[in-house]
């Protein structure tokens, strides 16, 4: 028993001697004491953690603020971007107006004797074969039923149908029930124009009633032959295809409209002209 305990002194004084030279090595190296040491092997773990921690937090925060910026930065670009289709819209319009006025002064040149009334499209319909648009003006303006409404470059867009006191309904020619009295301008064949009613020429108009020896070409120009309520030669349309009816007797022409009806905006109605 007293072996064995002298041989675990010795162990120990052996460990103690190694644990004190290697203390004093360290603090040799390091210049810090046992309790440093045991310090700062508790705090490293600690301050790693809390490093990483400030850096995570440094970087939230930097995203966060970049963000926000960004988040600005965008809208202050959405407001620049609607500002700038604004004033592109007003550009627009502005040029289309433009547009329409140098048509009109010509038109007026060619023909000083028509006095028009302008009126701006409030409502469209288009159903099956019917077609017409509605305007801002009316009776309280001078309109009529039958008067013409044609676009600045003196164009036929329709014969009015019905009037009220501040709106008038202007029956288009692409209207299969408006019939409208034209001539082959370069021929003087006449015939009866109509709205296109046919399956795949809904967007056509077809002069009807022509004679059969009519001789007629592409891009033939056709304008109104005139009556008590509209004048001669506002443009119709061109041809663009003709054959002969059922029957034989008879030929029609298939024509392309001059007015664009579905993208008019303003309407020029004539409500006076000099007949003859």
């Amino acid at each position: 028993m007293k072996h064995w305990f002298s041989k675990k002194v010795r162990v120990a004084l052996v460990l103690a001697l190694l644990l004190a030279a290697g203390l004093t090595v360290a603090k040799s190296l390091t210049g810090l004491s046992l309790g440093e040491m045991t310090v700062q092997y508790v705090l490293t773990p600690m301050r790693t953690a809390a490093s990483k921690l400030t850096d995570k937090a440094e970087q939230l925060y930097s995203y966060i603020f970049r963000y926000e910026t960004l988040a600005a930065e965008n809208e202050a670009l959405k407001q620049q971007l609607a500002e700038m289709e604004d004033v592109a819209r007003d550009a627009d319009a502005m040029s289309r107006e433009l547009k329409r006025l140098r048509e009109l002064l010509q038109l007026k040149e060619q023909h000083s004797d028509y006095e028009l009334l302008d009126g701006y499209i409030i409502a469209r319909d288009s159903v099956d074969w019917n077609s017409s648009l509605t305007i801002n003006r009316g009776s309280d303006h001078g309109l009529e039923v039958g008067m013409c409404a044609i676009t600045s470059g003196g164009e036929v867009v329709g014969l009015i149908s019905e009037v009220g006191k501040n709106y008038a309904v202007i029956k288009t020619i692409m209207d299969s029930s408006l019939q409208i009295s034209g001539i082959v301008a370069s021929s003087g064949y006449s015939g009866m124009v109509v709205g296109g009613y046919q399956n795949g020429l809904e967007e056509m108009l077809r002069m009807e009633y022509l004679p059969s020896s009519a001789v007629l070409r592409n891009s033939d120009q056709v304008v109104t032959a005139g009556s008590t309520m509209y004048p001669r030669n506002l443009v119709l349309g061109k041809v663009v295809d003709a054959s002969y009816t059922e029957t034989g007797v008879a030929k029609y022409a298939i024509l392309e409209p001059a007015a664009e009806i579905t993208g008019l905006e303003q309407v020029f109605v004539i409500v006076g002209f000099q007949v003859g």
